[in-house]
């Protein structure tokens, strides 16, 4: 069996690539020490904005965006909703969780659900706490409104997919005086986020946030492996440019084989 042309460098590096997963993995398994990940401010934030919200009595609000199960991003949400629901077990913290997508709000209710059972606090835990407002855009922003001016959560916590509801979202939050953290891959409205939030996660941040949150050596193995894929890449770039700039096409030569 041969290599397609063409393909032949772009196998080898994916070889190479899937090598130094398996290299990181292995030595995280065998308790051998990896490199660290630097700190995401918006997920070390989030036991602050619990924190403040059982100091005040009050409840978090989180919502996973509006898109559906099979858009990465509600995914990644649901990850960090997982956690954020331990953590209200475990300091007896309300806990809102609104959902836009009839597919998600059930899988949202039984994560809160486990969460809180695997905390050993299933009794604490409030079914009409985790809602489904509307499948609709702009109903469902209205539904959040008024839950953030009648409960004034004193944390807001958006990660997800957002389209033109997310300054509605940050802006009352900001109304209501809650600490914000935010986080999107929708790249037009990140700029919106970042305005209105305390804290955002940008991009690729959000998918991080399960290694990151779990402190699971195998998870964090993989994305440090990751990142080093993604540093080839830019080294790769730029050799590329500085080389197609002063004439050479060598690199384009070596990536076409």
């Amino acid at each position: 069996m041969s290599i397609v042309s063409g393909y032949s460098f772009a196998f080898w590096v994916e070889l190479v690539y899937l090598a130094a997963v398996i290299v990181m993995i292995t030595r995280a398994r065998g308790g051998i020490k990896i490199p660290e990940i630097y700190k995401v401010a918006g997920l070390e934030a989030m036991d602050e904005a619990i924190g403040r919200c059982t100091e005040m009595g009050k409840p978090v609000h989180f919502s996973p965006g509006i898109g559906d199960l099979q858009n990465a991003q509600t995914l990644a949400a649901m990850s960090i909703l997982g956690y954020v629901a331990k953590q209200c077990a475990r300091y007896d913290t309300d806990l809102i969780a609104t959902n836009r997508n009839v597919i998600v709000y059930p899988l949202s209710e039984e994560i809160v659900k486990q969460s809180y059972a695997e905390i050993g606090k299933l009794d604490s835990f409030k079914p009409d706490n985790v809602r489904w407002i509307s499948d609709d855009q702009f109903a469902y922003a209205t539904g959040v409104t008024g839950i953030m001016f009648r409960e004034k959560p004193a944390a807001n916590i958006l990660v997800g997919a957002f389209w033109a509801e997310s300054l509605i979202f940050a802006e009352v939050g900001s109304i209501a005086g809650a600490i914000q953290i935010s986080g999107t891959a929708n790249t037009h409205q990140i700029p919106f986020f970042v305005a209105a939030c305390d804290y955002c996660l940008i991009g690729e941040e959000l998918y991080a946030a399960s290694a990151y949150l779990s402190k699971e050596p195998v998870l964090l193995a993989s994305l440090v492996a990751q990142d080093w894929g993604k540093m080839v890449g830019v080294v790769l770039i730029v050799i590329g440019t500085i080389m197609f700039s002063v004439g050479s096409d060598s690199l384009k030569v070596l990536l076409s084989k």
